[in-house]
């Protein structure tokens, strides 16, 4: 993994956060290279003891914000409630949810009771 050219963007948070490493390794790759977004940047939840990312998808205005996970962690109400808090209130956030064998399903997460499109 070190040697990965992606690392040195997220060595502090991989050593901070060592229990979503792996997912947040996964997703960061996956968007960058695998999906073309621009303008990664990652943002501390502290709360949440885990970062998300912020970025854009291609030819897109839009800043959007993935919050990698792992399938084996049981998350709360409370833990989406903190994680858009500390997003300071975006009208949605994606959970990237990162398997063992590093298939990766985005969930778009929106506060409160959401009607969904018909």
């Amino acid at each position: 993994m070190e040697k990965h050219p992606s690392y040195e963007a997220l060595a502090p948070y991989l050593s901070k956060y060592p229990k979503i490493a792996g997912p947040l390794f996964q997703t960061y790759n996956d968007l960058k290279l695998g999906q073309q977004w621009t303008g990664l940047e990652l943002v501390e939840l502290s709360g949440c003891s885990r970062c998300a990312i912020r970025g854009r998808r291609p030819q897109q205005v839009d800043l959007l914000h993935v919050v990698p996970c792992s399938l084996s962690e049981s998350l709360s109400t409370d833990w989406i409630r903190t994680t858009f808090k500390e997003l300071d209130g975006p009208s949605h956030v994606y959970l990237a949810i990162n398997t063992e064998d590093s298939s990766i399903v985005y969930y778009k997460i929106s506060p409160g009771i959401v009607k969904p499109p018909l």
